[in-house]
């Protein structure tokens, strides 16, 4: 019987009925099941290119209905490849593969010898013992074609029009550069590239030989470089290309206004750009964010006549990429209101301010009618908005207090550029949605803000409120380094000195022993029953951020009650306190949330065991940051997973800082027996690097 013909025979079933066995061919692979190394089957302008002697693979299959128990469905391939040689005499190699499970890929890996430029046909077919599959070059199938390119790219040339190769300090910061990437070989398909620091990408020409441009964002000045490796048709990849180029830090705002003009001033000078013209409803004067240069902000008071306008544009195109920034205070959060705006006919082209939302207000940024909000406004509270429209990406962001909310938006701003306004925004029936409040540091860039910059407008210089280091005590008072409030030793409470040098107690045997202090000279030491230390009056401001840093070493090994190192007190209950919980085995800080006795308590906590007198104790140090709504309880420079919780409202505490002991809902408790040392207050947030300073005697850096 001729191969490729099904043999039939009929032989008796168990049931007394005749049952076929059938030995049907193999199918005919399909192109989709063709590769040549990891590259489809493809001819013309389709076709594979290679580096090498490459591996053809198939996937074969033998119908499923072929029965055939004793043999099983196994098929083999049988692979063909052939060429034109330079005398133009056709050239064959064929291999066949042990046959194999169906369904399976199978493999030939070429012989080395195959000419190079030149193109290569190949197709493959099946056999299952008895009979042959068409080839998949017959009928609706297709030959496969591949050329072996033995020949490397030349080197990408580099160019780029705002950042040119090794020339004088350039552009900026924050400011696109494009550059094209080119190599004289015809047959590059892609450009591999690396900005120094970044990851390494793809660009693609339109053609092969084709140029590539990419766009790069500097985010910092320096010098910058850009590696890139030419990759042909085959996968062969070129020597690299450097091009180095210098960055200067980023163009100075546009229009800027401090805001912080004299009282009783009409208009708000620039440091760039034209003076603001003010409404009768602005005041000059008002509280400036403390930790930041402003001397002073501008009020306005939310009437038609709250509003400052040079009378002109800032960003003179809306459509391309600009920034807008600033300080800025809301008297309320129950009313949509604008911080600042430019005008776009009778419309806005872009708005920064607040939206009231339902019953949840939220800062927000919007472009061209695309509206992006984000974080939680708070009556009576600074924060630092900035809003960035970056024209390369057609994306717009909105940061708060340096943090990025919300997700970036597509916006398509109008083109209109009519006067820019701050307090209030424009629509069909006027300029409302008007600023109450204060507004101050307003900076317009026509760039993009990088991150770090946005994280200096946006920083808070933390101020040292106290540094106690209860190194001695007179008249009662221990002092406060710098001659600020003292802290006044309550009954039981003492200062104890260290070993002042004079004698050494292995030398000499009439030199009296003398523990060490925990940190320096002296520490204070508390009975547990009723010695206490506390200023006069308030030392931080808890509706504020703040960080207190204390040392602390516990007399016990098992307490038998809680014990507080450090409270201040509201009216009714404590604002904030640090105490030992021995049934948790852990140091705690407890926040209310509320000045009222059975108020919900943020808690945080780090596991530690008692000292019992022995050691240098632990750094603890507390840590409340406004601008994030959280609290964080640092264990000897640590932080952990349960040590910091959301406080979305700090309130104010006007009693005085307690060391020492804490009110319960009978009167003062939790007094701590033990050792206190190095208690440090701040205003602001410390970082994790000038946390880790504290307690060891010296200030931290307060940067």
């Amino acid at each position: 019987m001729a191969a490729g013909c099904a043999a039939v025979a009929f032989v008796a079933g168990t049931s007394g009925v005749a049952a076929a066995v059938d030995n049907l061919p193999p199918k005919q692979p399909l192109i989709g099941d063709l590769k040549t190394d990891t590259k489809a089957c493809g001819t013309g302008d389709e076709r594979a290119y290679v580096g090498g002697a490459p591996t053809l693979s198939a996937v074969l299959y033998d119908p499923v209905e072929d029965d055939r128990p004793a043999e099983g469905n196994f098929v083999a391939a049988e692979f063909e490849a052939w060429w034109t040689g330079p005398d133009g005499v056709e050239q064959r190699r064929t291999y066949t593969t042990l046959r194999t499970t169906s369904g399976t890929t199978q493999w030939w890996r070429m012989p080395t010898g195959i000419p190079a430029n030149t193109v290569v046909s190949w197709h493959v077919r099946a056999f299952d013992g008895t009979a042959h599959s068409p080839w998949s070059s017959e009928g609706d199938g297709a030959v496969c074609e591949f050329v072996y390119d033995d020949e490397f790219p030349q080197k990408a040339t580099i160019q780029s029009p705002e950042y040119p190769e090794e020339t004088s300090w350039v552009d900026g910061a924050g400011v696109y550069g494009h550059f094209t990437l080119d190599s004289p070989s015809d047959d590059v398909v892609a450009y591999e590239y690396n900005f120094m620091g970044g990851a390494y990408r793809t660009a693609r020409p339109d053609r092969p030989g084709g140029s590539a441009t990419v766009s790069y964002l500097p985010e910092r000045a320096g010098v910058h470089v850009l590696t890139v490796q030419a990759v042909d048709r085959a996968g062969h990849r070129s020597a690299t290309s450097y091009y180095l180029f210098r960055v200067q830090e980023g163009r100075a705002p546009v229009a800027h206004w401090t805001l912080a003009d004299p009282a009783g001033s009409t208009s708000a000078g620039a440091e760039t750009g034209t003076a603001a013209r003010a409404g009768s409803g602005v005041t000059f004067g008002a509280q400036a964010p403390q930790g930041t240069a402003l001397a002073s902000t501008a009020t306005l008071d939310g009437s038609s006549h709250g509003y400052l306008t040079p009378d002109a544009p800032v960003v003179t195109d809306p459509r391309t990429t600009f920034a807008v920034g600033a300080w800025v205070r809301p008297a309320q959060t129950d009313r949509n209101m604008t911080v600042a705006s430019q005008d776009a006919g009778e419309s806005a082209s872009f708005a920064l301010g607040l939206r009231s939302g339902d019953d949840v207000p939220t800062w927000s940024f919007t472009v061209g009618g695309a509206r992006l909000t984000g974080g939680a406004p708070e009556t009576g509270e600074w924060a630092h908005l900035l809003g960035v429209y970056d024209a390369e990406t057609g994306r717009a962001r909105l940061y708060v207090n340096g943090h990025q909310v919300g997700a970036e938006v597509q916006a398509s701003p109008a083109a209109a550029a009519g006067a820019f306004q701050l307090g209030r925004v424009r629509d069909g029936r006027g300029h409302h949605d008007r600023w109450h409040g204060e507004l101050g540091d307003v900076r317009v860039y026509d760039r993009v803000v990088v991150p770090a910059e946005e994280t200096e407008l946006s920083a808070r210089k933390p101020r040292l409120l106290g540094h106690w280091s209860l190194e001695t005590a007179a008249d009662g008072t221990s002092p406060e380094l710098y001659g600020g409030t003292p802290l006044r030793l309550g009954p039981g409470a003492t200062i104890h000195r260290g070993p002042d040098g004079s004698c050494l107690p292995d030398i000499d045997p009439d030199c009296p022993s003398i523990p060490y202090a925990l940190v320096g000279d002296g520490h204070l030491t508390l009975d547990g029953e009723s010695a206490y230390a506390a200023t006069d009056g308030p030392v931080v401001d808890t509706s504020d951020s703040f960080t207190l840093g204390v040392v602390v070493r516990l007399a016990d090994t098992e307490p038998a009650h809680p014990m507080t190192v450090l409270s201040q007190a509201g009216e009714h209950i404590d604002a904030f306190k640090v105490r030992y919980q021995p049934s948790a085995h852990a140091w705690q800080l407890v926040m209310p949330q509320r000045d009222e006795q059975g108020a919900p308590e943020r808690v945080v906590a780090q596991t530690a065991m008692a000292d019992g007198g022995e050691g240098q104790g632990h750094r603890i140090v507390v840590v409340y940051d406004d601008a994030t709504d959280k609290i964080t309880l640092y264990l000897d420079g640590q932080a952990t997973v349960g040590s910091t919780a959301d406080l979305p409202d700090g309130w104010h505490s006007s009693g005085p800082l307690q060391v020492g002991r804490a009110q319960t809902g009978e009167g003062w408790g939790e007094y701590l027996h033990g050792d206190v040392d190095e208690v440090h207050a701040f205003s602001g947030v410390l970082t994790a690097s000038s946390i880790a300073q504290l307690g060891g005697g010296n200030e931290p850096c307060l940067c």
